[in-house]
């Protein structure tokens, strides 16, 4: 049987974008603005905080594709260093933590900082998970 605990930090991602996405729906509902205003997207006349919260969700649709895949081949591999499933929870926190700074008080450098250590995470998983698969 598999160690399934490389599953639960793509559950608590995952889980974590569906509450961004419903966040999305509230702001969107709440905007006061025609519905046809998001026919192409977004226009001027929806309010910063819709578009932010789009975006944060979209952030969470892109780079973490590569989060779910290292973590399905460290689900099956045959094993994998000690250190991986940290990386993966790590990655699950900065990305969090990425989404309450963007959400929240949205300081450009400190969203920056916490974006390139979730890339840096994600690359290093990358390096555990792919060294041990090769191994094997």
């Amino acid at each position: 049987m598999r160690d399934t605990s490389f599953l639960l930090p793509m559950f608590a991602l995952a889980g974590w974008t569906g509450l961004v996405l419903l966040y999305v729906a509230v702001c969107r509902v709440t905007a006061g603005v025609s519905p046809r205003e998001f026919t192409l997207g977004e226009s001027p006349q929806v309010p910063q905080r819709a578009m932010l919260a789009n975006r944060n969700y979209m952030n969470l649709l892109e780079l973490p594709l590569l989060f779910y895949v290292v973590c399905l081949l460290a689900w099956q591999a045959p094993a994998v260093p000690v250190a991986a499933l940290p990386l993966a929870w790590t990655y699950v926190g900065v990305r969090v933590l990425h989404s309450l700074i963007h959400l929240g008080y949205n300081n450009v450098l400190h969203r920056f900082i916490a974006f390139a250590v979730s890339n840096f995470v994600l690359l290093a998983l990358w390096v555990v998970v792919g060294r041990a698969m090769l191994a094997t």
